[in-house]
């Protein structure tokens, strides 16, 4: 998958290249190519920004100059993203969804934003990562990249996606390793057994306690089996 992102700050992005990201970069399963806005202003200081028209606080960001940027990278089969907090909020089918696109085009935003008729032309879908003010895109942009990127095809194995928060619209169930007691603690009895249709169970009614106590708001919108169902009715008990 390609990445492109349209930012003033490219050297923010110096911590994906660590860890699973930077590795699905090494195995070229994934392209992160930073477009620095500003080598595209037409001022001799490197301006990007100016007043607002009609008045107010802070500088917005020059159509002419970002249009320039997303030209240099643009073709008929990238999806423009805009990363703003007037998007719709990022969740997980949508993660899953992008991870389907071959070419994704990041829109970072700074100062009071972007002149309005840019982003008009060439944006194809505002995305939020929740419902609050940050001083520009870039950290969003991460987010998604990283969200996105865990489920392009041999990034991760699929047993660490299959059962993960979310994954099946339901949060994780516990983990546990080594050492087999901290601190006084025991690993639960279970999952020493090794016997595999009874940990299943297990994980599977610790998955629905775990929503349960932590994200009930999940339970309200989604649709349960009728052996889930009969599981979260022995919880709230």
């Amino acid at each position: 998958m390609q990445f492109d992102v349209l930012t003033l700050f490219p050297e923010m992005f110096n911590i994906l290249n660590e860890s699973i990201i930077g590795r699905a970069q090494e195995k070229k399963l994934i392209n992160i190519n930073l477009v620095n806005i500003r080598d595209f202003s037409k001022d001799k200081h490197k301006k990007v920004d100016d007043t607002p028209y009609g008045g107010g606080a802070g500088m917005v960001m020059q159509a002419d100059v970002v249009y320039d940027a997303y030209k240099s990278v643009a073709n008929d089969k990238a999806k423009v993203i805009y990363l703003t907090p007037q998007g719709k909020k990022l969740n997980q089918k949508k993660v899953e969804e992008l991870s389907k696109e071959k070419h994704l085009i990041l829109l970072c935003g700074h100062y009071e934003g972007i002149d309005q008729r840019v982003i008009d032309k060439i944006v194809d879908e505002e995305i939020s990562i929740g419902d609050y003010v940050l001083t520009g895109g870039e950290i969003p942009a991460m987010v998604l990249i990283d969200s996105v990127s865990r489920y392009v095809k041999g990034v991760l194995k699929d047993d660490s996606i299959k059962e993960e928060s979310f994954s099946n619209n339901l949060l994780e169930y516990p983990q546990y390793t080594r050492p087999e007691v901290f601190e006084g603690q025991s690993v639960p009895e279970i999952l020493l057994t090794g016997n595999h249709k009874e940990i299943d169970k297990w994980r599977k009614e610790q998955s629905l306690k775990m929503t349960l106590e932590k994200r009930p708001d999940i339970l309200e919108n989604i649709e349960l089996s009728e052996e889930n169902k009969k599981i979260l009715e022995k919880l709230k008990k």
